[in-house]
């Protein structure tokens, strides 16, 4: 199976998509499948970008639209998590996975699924410490905090994945594993970024969150972006024990490597994407407890038994098919022709990908749900506070390169298209 992985898309679907052809026709081989490592930008329209947190200037209307639309499909099914810069919006109304437009697939914000018998998984969003032990308070429309607060890391998310006990073979995180750089060349990275190298020195370049599902999942791949660069480590899990292959890619502009190609073993093709029946089980379980408020989840307070859940998850897939839902659109898509630069944003409606998901599960739908008070969705002194947290660097604000990408297409010949 041969699959390639892009840093942050920044919502450049078309630039990517015409690499990966003019790679696949000088090589005579075909692409079975994407990875996109966070910051995709599923923005639908202009009430969508009210929900991105970029600054105003770099607030433009990408290609993304085109595939939500049906305009252009996506030409290689393209799996993809959250990153800081997203349709946040959009995003939670498919807070378990599913597709944002037809063949590109959301891993939700944690998540596994399968691709012909390729297992991966996914952490969406970054690390802030200051919001991790919170629950999904945010409610859209977002305000100068929770705009910023929505994409971070839940430990919530991190307990569900840390659960995952049947082997992982790839996994996506937005930011670094924090000590990722102890395992590569951090002295060449210090020379490209010389002010990461105070964080590499006291080891808080990084998530923790990330750090401990890398120890305790340890897949054969984990990819990330973030950051900006390429850098590539090797993680020995123990003496003697599994490695692991990290690779983090830069994003989407000329002269800049934003793009490998793998070959891995697998089962002969076709592959489709298909749900995991360990992770929906997991889902099951955890669905419960799961936090809509500030207040963090109540971890002791799941009743399912996990050997249950398995259970009725198989019986349903048995019944219906391994297939996830399919695409429903519940947005008009932006129109080229009929700007609407004053459109107020109206609500998340029930994405019914996600309706019939917890359908199968047999799940209340809670995501629309409001917390008694306003207190539990946003208070000035919890916002202060979460404004206020120890970023390291600031590491939500890595600059968004304002370049010419008209010279995008010599990418192509510096792709690195190595077997692993």
């Amino acid at each position: 199976m041969r699959i390639a992985i892009e840093g942050c898309m920044h919502g450049d679907l078309d630039k990517v998509y015409q690499t990966l052809k003019r790679i696949e026709s000088q090589n005579g081989t075909k692409i079975d499948l994407l990875l996109c490592c966070g910051d995709f930008q599923a923005v639908r329209n202009e009430r969508d970008m009210e929900c991105l947190n970029v600054p105003l200037k770099y607030r433009e209307m990408k290609s993304f639209w085109k595939y939500y639309s049906g305009r252009e499909i996506a030409p290689v099914p393209t799996i993809f998590i959250g990153g800081n810069h997203e349709a946040s919006n959009y995003l939670w109304e498919l807070y378990y996975g599913g597709y944002v437009a037809p063949n590109i697939y959301f891993l939700g914000f944690g998540g596994v699924i399968k691709f012909g018998n390729i297992r991966i998984g996914g952490l969406s969003g970054i690390y802030n410490a200051r919001s991790y032990r919170t629950g999904h308070h945010e409610r859209a429309p977002y305000n100068e905090s929770t705009i910023r607060s929505v994409y971070h890391v839940r430990e919530y998310d991190v307990l569900k994945l840390m659960q995952v006990e049947e082997p992982i073979d790839i996994f996506l995180s937005h930011d670094w594993p924090v000590g990722i750089t102890d395992c590569g060349n951090w002295k060449q990275l210090a020379r490209y970024k010389p002010h990461f190298e105070k964080e590499i020195q006291e080891k808080t370049l990084g998530s923790k969150a990330a750090a401990q599902l890398l120890e305790k999942l340890r897949p054969a791949y984990w990819f990330s972006a973030h950051l900006h660069c390429k850098f590539a480590a090797v993680v020995q899990h123990g003496e003697g024990g599994p490695l692991t292959k990290f690779l983090a890619l830069d994003k989407c502009l000329p002269r800049r490597k934003f793009l490998q190609v793998i070959e891995i073993e697998s089962e002969p093709g076709p592959y489709e994407i298909q749900y995991d029946v360990e992770w929906l089980a997991i889902t099951r379980k955890f669905n419960s407890i799961f936090p809509l408020t500030f207040k963090n989840a109540n971890f002791g307070a799941t009743q399912l038994e996990m050997e249950d859940c398995r259970q009725l998850v198989s019986s349903r897939l048995q019944e219906r098919g391994t297939k996830p839902f399919e695409f429903t659109p519940t947005a008009r898509p932006f129109d080229p022709t009929h700007s609407d630069p004053n459109g107020s944003f109206s609500g998340c409606p029930r994405n019914p990908q996600t309706e019939s998901l917890l359908q199968l599960l047999e799940l209340p739908y809670l995501l629309d749900s409001t917390p008694e008070s306003r207190e539990g969705r946003y208070s000035p002194s919890a916002a202060h506070s979460i404004q206020r947290g120890s970023f390291v660097h600031n590491s939500e604000d890595i600059p968004i390169d304002d370049v010419d990408e008209s010279e995008l297409e010599e990418e192509a010949d510096d792709v690195d298209t190595g077997k692993e």
